[in-house]
């Protein structure tokens, strides 16, 4: 019923009980998820949870606040991504959230990651899952720069603007909203889910971070997924099960080339 787009169960809390959060999310109707790579160290832990079970896929990627790790090359991408039950490049992204005493001109090197992970997307076709924080405004520019329409994706944990959200969904990406949207004090971020159409939206956890109202301050897991799908479906005015059919498809299509539904998309 429901797909958690976005979550980290390679995290050392939540893998060592892999197979309570299957049970969890199996009594919670969250039939799939997808497990987020964010560094190539990471890497072969990620792809192992999605081999070792038929409801778990997995990208390839550096996080752009991943600093002090193997930096990728475009081979290094390539060849993980051509391997399977991995469908996505990423995440990736620009985050000036965190400059520690730099300028935004010192984090050239985090544009030039960001730009070979889009390279990868081009080259292979897959998704791209972008991270942006703080820094929005680079972000699209990197994005146009690279060749607009050339790469499809999502925009997870999306924390900004309409205007933001509105170029994202210019350039053909999806929009993904985590808990956040639950908390008390989103209330700009919830009239951009209102805003943003539902054939555009998916649903996350981001787990172990960001556990929805009333679970917030908690170890976050794929099973709390439908608190945000319930969120989504309140300020849209329709079902919770419009919202996990439409998610889900939306999920399906945007992965339908890797997860073997082009005949379905």
């Amino acid at each position: 019923m429901f797909v958690d787009s976005h979550c980290h169960l390679s995290f050392p809390e939540l893998r060592s009980r892999i197979d309570d959060i299957r049970r969890d999310m199996a009594a919670a109707r969250v039939d799939r998820a997808l497990c987020i790579c964010t560094t190539l160290e990471e890497f072969d832990t990620v792809h192992g949870l999605a081999l070792a079970h038929d409801n778990l896929w997995c990208t390839v990627g550096v996080h752009p606040d991943s600093e002090g790790v193997a930096e990728p090359a475009l081979a290094d991408l390539l060849q993980r991504a051509a391997l399977p039950r991995v469908v996505g490049i990423g995440e990736t992204g620009l985050d000036y959230y965190r400059l520690n005493g730099r300028s935004v001109a010192d984090m050239a090197w985090q544009r030039e990651r960001f730009r070979i992970h889009i390279r990868a997307a081009q080259r292979t076709g897959l998704p791209l899952v972008v991270h942006t924080r703080s820094a929005s405004e680079d972000t699209l520019a990197v994005l146009r720069d690279e060749g607009q329409g050339a790469v499809t994706g999502v925009f997870h944990c999306f924390t900004e603007t309409r205007a933001v959200a509105r170029a994202a969904l210019d350039l053909g990406f999806l929009i993904s909203f985590s808990g956040i949207l639950t908390f008390r004090n989103a209330e700009e971020l919830r009239e951009v889910a209102r805003m943003v159409p539902l054939e555009r939206c998916l649903i996350e956890t981001d787990a172990p971070y960001l556990a929805p109202a009333p679970h917030r301050g908690k170890t976050n897991t794929p099973a709390w997924v439908p608190h945000v799908a319930q969120q989504l479906a309140t300020l849209k005015g329709v079902s919770l099960a419009a919202v996990a059919e439409q998610t889900s498809a939306n999920f399906d299509r945007l992965f339908a080339r890797v997860l073997g539904l082009e005949g379905a998309a």
